[in-house]
């Protein structure tokens, strides 16, 4: 066997490269076409928005203050106000408002225990995501 043609023959991997490739490149599309035929790319853009809100409660009135930050621009219909171990008396309170910076509204507690927790809820218009953005306990 000779050494020195052996190492300089190379016809065959010119071809096999390119099957390789061809390969590859026929998975990728694939794999990209069938996630948008299963509708799983519609859930790309469904990420939480990142905001940040503050919480002022009135122990007198019952009346808990929710008010934004700071952090994206959130449409109102798409927030929830939710308590675990309490009520809360309009839990969709930012219906209908475009909610950024400074957008605050009033709710009021009832029930209210020691340990209480209220929720901010964001859902996704499609209804397939959703994400707590805040959360606030009552001490008293």
């Amino acid at each position: 066997m000779d050494i020195k043609k052996f190492l300089s023959e190379s016809r065959a991997v010119s071809p096999v490269i390119g099957v390789i490739l061809m390969v590859a490149i026929t998975v990728i599309l694939a794999a990209v076409i069938g996630t948008f035929v299963l509708g799983l790319g519609d859930q790309v853009g469904d990420t939480a928005p990142q905001a940040s809100f503050s919480f002022n409660y009135n122990e007198t009135s019952g009346d808990l203050i929710v008010t934004h930050e700071s952090g994206d621009a959130i449409d109102g219909d798409l927030l929830t106000i939710a308590g675990n171990g309490l009520t809360v008396d309009t839990p969709d309170a930012f219906a209908g408002t475009d909610v950024k910076a400074g957008s605050s509204v009033t709710v009021t507690l009832t029930d209210v225990d020691n340990g209480d927790e209220v929720r901010l809820v964001w859902t996704s218009e499609s209804g397939s995501n959703s994400a707590t953005l805040q959360k606030y306990t009552y001490n008293a």
